[in-house]
């Protein structure tokens, strides 16, 4: 479906971005729409998959899963077959926070949580070491979150 999105929608959608939990009222109040107008909005980009989650982020730091690790990872094989199995495998493992099949040294690039390098080492013996065809991974530990989100520029 190609939704044609006006200024109202984009500004339903960048005010969500930003934060989510906003009250239908203060939604149609900083959009400048009247409240049905809102909740017809909202419902036609839900159902058209333009908003594809709402979710709550929770931060890293209250929780027992501290480090943050970037993964290259480079694969032996490259089959569809090869390639569908590491997806899976990636999206099955709860510490694997984002996988992006990419172009270039890397055939994907993991961002993963952990509780501290023992936690990390035992999701790399998982996911790499007990995956014959992973040829090698390269990881580097994340020392600051300086800018963490997924808002598109809209």
């Amino acid at each position: 479906m190609n939704l044609k999105l006006d200024d109202k929608d984009l500004s339903i959608l960048r005010n969500l971005q930003i934060d989510c939990r906003i009250g239908l009222e203060r939604l149609a109040e900083e959009c400048g729409l009247s409240l049905p107008s809102v909740q017809r909005r909202l419902k036609r980009l839900r159902e058209s998959n333009l908003i594809h989650s709402e979710v709550a982020i929770l931060n890293p730091e209250h929780f027992d899963l501290k480090m943050t690790f970037v993964v290259l990872v480079e694969l032996d094989r490259e089959s569809l077959h090869q390639l569908d199995l590491f997806r899976k495998r990636a999206k099955a493992e709860p510490q694997v926070q984002q996988c992006y099949y990419v172009t270039g040294e890397a055939d994907f690039i993991l961002v993963c949580a952990a509780q501290d390098m023992a936690d990390f080492e035992a999701l790399t013996h998982r996911l790499f070491f007990e995956n014959s065809n992973v040829r090698r991974f390269r990881t580097s530990v994340v020392m600051d979150r300086t800018k963490v989100g997924l808002t598109l520029p809209i």
